[in-house]
């Protein structure tokens, strides 16, 4: 399942990878280039000022996936 999102901020990323640390599954960003673990702090700082596509596996509800989008924006 993908949702999209726009990453403006450092702080933001630390947002993104604290909930990505949080959620029971796994969580993953993705640009035309790249695919990064959400839990990897390091590589996230790469997609400030870029559109990413949250990516998680299909059997998560897409409501709890639409809820976490909604906390990383």
């Amino acid at each position: 399942m993908t949702r999209n999102i726009d990453i403006k901020s450092e702080e933001q990323v630390t947002r993104i990878n604290r909930l990505a640390c949080e959620a029971p599954y796994e969580v993953w960003l993705s640009t035309d280039t790249v695919m990064l673990d959400a839990r990897s702090l390091l590589g996230l700082y790469a997609l400030v000022g870029r559109r990413a596509k949250v990516v998680t596996e299909d059997d998560i509800s897409p409501k709890a996936v639409d809820r976490l989008v909604e906390k990383m924006s």
